[in-house]
């Protein structure tokens, strides 16, 4: 079985589509994807200018959008949009460089209605970069589209 492309199941587009490869796929349950932090992404060049390294809050996002693989791989989610409901229990333990790619985990914890819960990591070879429990709300995409 072929995974999907990420932009099958995530409305982010680049430059914040922070998830370059699906790795394993299990609808609901968990995902794993791949991020590689190219030198010339923009936001290296002002953090920081003589030391480079990846914004923390996009580690997150990018965490959140591996999530999102698993909650919108379901069918009942098609046409719904996940949003960050919270952002819990982060910890950085490395800096994560121009040239490095992470390896994104996240399990789904729980549902209870319209908000999910998951937790994961963000890994550089075996080293631990990031680790998170993050909630989120689904939406109806065109109610969120106003």
């Amino acid at each position: 079985m072929s995974l999907p492309d990420p932009k099958d199941l995530l409305p982010h587009r680049e430059p914040f589509l922070l998830v370059d490869e699906i790795l394993e796929l299990v609808p609901g349950v968990s995902a794993r994807a791949r991020w590689t932090l190219r030198p010339e992404m923009p936001f290296f060049a002002g953090h920081f200018p003589d030391n480079p390294i990846a914004p923390g809050v996009l580690i997150v996002e990018s965490l959140a959008q591996t999530a999102g693989l698993a909650a919108m791989s379901l069918p009942e989610n098609v046409g719904r949009l996940a949003l960050f409901a919270g952002i819990e229990k982060v910890r950085f333990r490395r800096p994560v460089r121009p040239g490095e790619t992470l390896e994104l985990e996240m399990r789904m914890t729980r549902q209870r209605g319209p908000i999910g819960w998951a937790e994961g990591t963000a890994r550089v070879g075996d080293a631990l970069a990031c680790a998170a429990s993050l909630s989120f709300a689904f939406v109806d995409a065109e109610l969120a589209a106003g």
